[in-house]
């Protein structure tokens, strides 16, 4: 028999308790999870709850002080060395002064690829997230959504198979936020990442994910897995649909469900 690959993430009674000046603050509790190949999980839950904490384990900036994590096999800290995952952040956290090019290319450089790799992989990705054109302009001049893409972009400069997403839209009005939905769909369907998305929004983890992983209060606990029936195509109007509703209402009783933990 032909044996499985490791996962890309796998976390077993996984825990974290920070310690302040004010005693101790448990923000992850017995989290088990895994995130095979080519999913896109969405982790979900009231503010708080230990969601970017959990993405933060997994990218190797916070360490967990309970059970065990693994990263494509590895150790975080191991992943985090070989480069195996892009991480986006909740803000677009663009340089000012660099063009949008030399933006996506900073990373590029801190690994001392040569210039002509850097330059292929900075036409490679601005193609994938719809910024041609757009290498020479500066960050200022570009709208919030378009600076989130570039962001994206530096992330997928790495090319890792991992992509951690830490409420990149968050920001951003209804409208823009639907856009880059969509594109993001189209991204992930194009390149078979596997990505970790964080967001505070029901339609918008059901809209996007193989599967919605929602979170208890603090100490944040899985409380439920939600596998997603829904089509790998999903153009923005199935979110109309009976199966989207069901799916959106299922998560909404898990978030309220988990409340019952909160002392």
């Amino acid at each position: 028999m032909t044996e499985q690959p490791p996962a890309v993430v796998s976390a077993s009674k996984l825990g974290l308790t920070f310690q302040t000046n004010d005693g101790p603050v448990q923000a992850l509790s017995n989290v088990d999870l895994t995130i095979g190949k080519g999913e896109f999980v969405s982790f979900i839950g009231p503010s708080g709850c230990g969601k970017t904490t959990l993405l933060r384990v997994i990218a190797d900036l916070e360490k967990a002080t309970a059970g065990a994590i693994s990263v494509n096999g590895m150790t975080p800290e191991q992943a985090r060395e070989k480069r195996a995952y892009g991480y986006v952040f909740q803000a677009a956290a663009l340089f000012p002064w660099r063009t949008i090019e030399r933006n996506v290319a900073l990373p590029l450089e801190i690994i001392g690829l040569s210039q002509v790799e850097q330059a292929e992989r900075i036409k490679r990705t601005m193609e994938l997230v719809n910024l041609s054109g757009f290498e020479k302009k500066y960050p200022w001049q570009l709208s919030g959504g378009m600076q989130q893409r570039a962001s994206i972009a530096r992330a997928l400069a790495f090319d890792a198979d991992l992509l951690l997403m830490d409420e990149p839209f968050g920001a951003l009005d209804e409208i823009v936020r639907d856009h880059l939905n969509e594109q993001l769909l189209d991204l992930w369907a194009r390149t078979n990442k596997t990505i970790c998305f964080v967001t505070h929004s029901i339609p918008e983890a059901v809209y996007l994910s193989t599967r919605i992983v929602v979170m208890s209060p603090r100490p944040g606990r899985v409380t439920d897995i939600i596998e997603s029936t829904l089509p790998r195509e999903r153009p923005l109007d199935i979110r109309e649909t009976p199966e989207f509703l069901a799916i959106a209402a299922r998560v909404r009783d898990g978030l309220r469900a988990g409340h019952s933990y909160d002392d």
